[in-house]
């Protein structure tokens, strides 16, 4: 994964949220309301995340799973 600068690694310290995961929630909200409440399909989501931050599809389900972000069960 590429990052910036070393900020990307760091917590805030207001509630534990590096800037990499601060992102992911800001672009899974924007695209939620974009589409109404309903759930955003984690293909879409990669897809909007990787136009801020270079990540493999992996790390940003590591990271979804650190978020506790879950996908719907069938």
């Amino acid at each position: 994964m590429e990052y910036q600068d070393e900020c990307d690694f760091i917590p805030d310290v207001r509630d534990g949220l590096n800037r990499v995961e601060r992102l992911i929630l800001y672009v899974l909200s924007e695209t939620q309301k974009e589409l109404g409440g309903r759930n955003v399909p984690t293909a879409m989501l990669y897809g909007r995340v990787v136009e801020h931050i270079n990540m493999s599809e992996a790390e940003l389900h590591v990271f979804l799973d650190r978020l506790g972000v879950k996908g719907s069960t069938f």
